[in-house]
């Protein structure tokens, strides 16, 4: 009789000296751990429908580099740089500035609302639209910052770590882009009452 040993969940200091020493299945083990966080910071920073072309050239990108991952930050934070450098060179190629879109709303669609929740729905959508449309008027560092530390939930120092910024740019750079978002918000609500 076999007895079954509980699946133990390796934590991603292991899965990337596992992946350095030419373990392909714990690399694909943090791909499929930080995809949906690199998803969401692709498509946050502005790559839209190519979000998933960016993922996949950081994950590339990202395995190709692992001998210069230090670990004085984590795996994520490491990752989510190299997305945010991708998105950033998306940015650079493409020939119009349409490409700087923010999908975060389209990525969970209302299917069915019921007679009840049709104003709640109707207004929240109007306020998501009105966060997208201010935050697409931010300058490019502003957004970066404010989608780092509200958006994907990065603490200080993972945003420190993925936009290689000092932690005093950090916090100014976020004082100062979230005052620029209330006043765009603040100037959105007065103009549609």
């Amino acid at each position: 009789m076999s007895v079954m040993q509980p699946e133990v969940s390796l934590n991603d200091d292991v899965l990337v000296n596992r992946a350095r020493s030419g373990d392909l299945e714990a690399y694909d083990l943090l791909v499929a751990r930080h995809t949906p966080s690199a998803y969401r910071t692709a498509v946050l920073l502005g790559a839209g429908a190519d979000a998933e072309d960016v993922i996949q050239e950081a994950f590339v990108k990202g395995h190709r580099s692992l001998s210069r991952y230090r670990g004085d930050s984590s795996f994520r934070s490491w990752l989510l740089a190299i997305v945010a450098n991708e998105t950033r060179n998306l940015h650079r190629s493409r020939t119009r500035r349409d490409g700087l879109v923010l999908r975060a709303a389209a990525a969970n669609p209302v299917s069915e609302i019921t007679e009840d929740g049709a104003v709640g729905a109707v207004l929240a959508g109007e306020r998501r639209a009105a966060l997208v449309q201010a935050l697409r008027q931010l300058p490019e560092r502003d957004r970066e910052v404010i989608v780092c530390r509200f958006l994907l939930d990065l603490s200080e120092e993972e945003t420190v770590a993925m936009l290689g910024w000092p932690r005093g740019t950090v916090k100014s750079r976020t004082s100062r882009a979230l005052t620029k978002l209330r006043g765009l918000l603040d100037r959105e609500e007065v103009r549609h009452g």
